[in-house]
């Protein structure tokens, strides 16, 4: 069964190599697409129920033990994002040909979302630093061939900064693995946080954390490194920014809430206290973004600073209920911002513009698409009973038990701002008289994968009390951090 833990890479990645065979052939591609990325959510749904009933998985390759070999550890918190990854990316598979140009398709981009996937499983699974910094750059590898896809002057001028900005922030990562390496003799996790807590020099230890955080918030796109972020998530195809703002933020969240969960823990009044700022600061100006903009699609990429900060919050604060929500609102956080992308695309499609100030009363052309719209702003901002909801109200509970008043207060703020930057979007573009310039299109195919999602979120919200016990299991696995370290050491 242990082999198991490879298969949601390992499909994905074979997938990625067969599909480049076929690129002049779409229907193939398509195709193909289709029937493995749904095999491969029967496979994550698989080993995630696996590891919630039994236990850890660990993967030892070449039949090494660890901490001396190439180590892959399916645990809760990893296979839950895991299939979360993977029901995205059905829904993206099959809104991808509603979306982009025949010519977009055949240039590998079947491909290039396999490997995206593969990357992203690969960092949530691995069991060791250097892997994880591999796997970063296998994503973000996929990442550059999707941005630059189709070639236009903007996203070019786009893609240099998100190129140059992760290249500076991989060189800085795998700088500090290897000041990390000389000072605990080892890149394994588990073994790193047993070491950690035997070495003398806590002051080196520390800063290497802290260095190890600025590449983790460059990548999860923090403040003050979101500089990046927003206008590079809005010049692919609308799937594609859908795929980033679903993903690649979420994997630098992850290695932080990894690592600092597990490995820094020794120096958590410095370290957590940093993060409390982060988190306000993150979220306010992520909110004030949101609030600045009439471009639809800017005004959703925006709003994925402010969940970064929600999620930062919940490290910093600590306790159970703080890591429970970070959880609940991880998962929930994915699928919400991978059906807002999608609905911007739509609109986008529809109005023949992403700029608010030249579209009005599309209501009265697509009813539905208003009121999946609607649903989506109350999911996104956390109004009960929906999923939002659920994790919002872990970490409230969370940060009131530790008496951070002024990340609760800033918290509660920026949940009722991000729901009028949403619903901004719902007065301008779908309120007022109907436009008889529009010309009605076809929308069926791009609707059905954004009702996957937003069924998957209403659920979380709804199914709470099912939900809920599974979270709290794994929050509080990852106070436990002997739990991990003797699941990979054997001890």
């Amino acid at each position: 069964m242990s082999n198991f833990v490879v298969l949601p890479i390992i499909i994905p990645l074979l997938a990625g190599i067969i599909t480049a065979f076929f690129n002049k052939n779409i229907r193939i591609s398509r195709s193909l697409t289709k029937i493995i990325i749904i095999f491969n959510l029967v496979i994550s749904s698989v080993l995630a129920w696996r590891v919630l009933q039994q236990g850890n998985l660990i993967l030892e390759t070449g039949s090494w033990p660890a901490p001396y070999g190439i180590i892959f550890v399916a645990d809760p918190l990893s296979v839950l994002l895991v299939l979360t990854t993977n029901i995205i990316s059905v829904a993206c598979a099959f809104y991808a040909p509603h979306c982009l140009s025949t010519e977009k398709e055949k240039h590998y981009f079947y491909s290039f979302f396999f490997f995206l996937i593969s990357g992203v499983s690969g960092a949530f699974l691995t069991g060791d630093l250097f892997n994880l910094f591999v796997f970063f750059e296998v994503l973000l590898m996929a990442s550059y061939g999707l941005i630059v896809l189709g070639g236009n002057k903007v996203q070019l001028r786009e893609s240099l900064k998100y190129v140059l900005f992760n290249l500076f922030s991989s060189v800085l990562f795998v700088t500090t693995i290897a000041f990390l390496y000389s000072v605990v003799g080892t890149v394994n996790m588990a073994q790193i946080a047993q070491r950690v807590q035997e070495v003398e020099q806590q002051g080196v230890l520390t800063t290497i954390g802290i260095v190890l955080f600025f590449v983790f918030a460059t990548k999860a796109a923090l403040f003050p490194l979101y500089y990046w972020m927003p206008h590079s998530y809005i010049v692919p195809n609308p799937v594609i920014s859908a795929l980033f703002g679903a993903l690649l933020t979420k994997v630098g969240l992850y290695s932080i809430l990894r690592v600092f969960s597990l490995i820094f823990v020794f120096e958590i009044n410095l370290t957590h206290g940093f993060f409390i700022w982060i988190a306000g600061l993150s979220m306010l100006f992520g909110v004030i973004g949101a609030l600045s903009t009439n471009n639809v699609k800017l005004i959703i990429a925006y709003n994925v600073i402010p969940a970064i900060g929600f999620m930062i919050m919940g490290i910093a604060i600590f306790n159970q209920d703080a890591m429970s929500g970070t959880i609940y609102y991880l998962i929930h956080d994915m699928i919400i911002k991978t059906a807002l992308f999608l609905i911007a695309g739509v609109i986008a499609y529809v109005s023949g513009t992403s700029d608010l100030r030249k579209m009005s009363g599309l209501m009265h052309h697509y009813p539905f698409l208003a009121w999946i719209l609607f649903i989506s702003a109350f999911v996104l901002a956390g109004i009960p009973p929906f999923s939002g909801f659920i994790g919002k109200l872990l970490l409230l509970k969370g940060g009131l038990a530790n008496e951070e008043i002024s990340i609760v207060i800033i918290a509660l703020i920026s949940s009722l701002l991000i729901l009028y930057s949403i619903l901004k979007i719902f007065i301008r573009g779908f309120w007022g008289e109907k436009d008889v310039s529009i010309e009605h299109k076809s929308i069926k195919g791009r609707m059905a994968p954004i009702v996957f999602l937003l069924g998957f979120s209403i659920a979380l919200g709804i199914g709470a009390e099912f939900m809920y016990p599974i979270v709290d299991s794994v929050s509080a696995y990852l106070l436990d951090p002997e739990i991990y370290i003797d699941s990979v050491l054997k001890e």
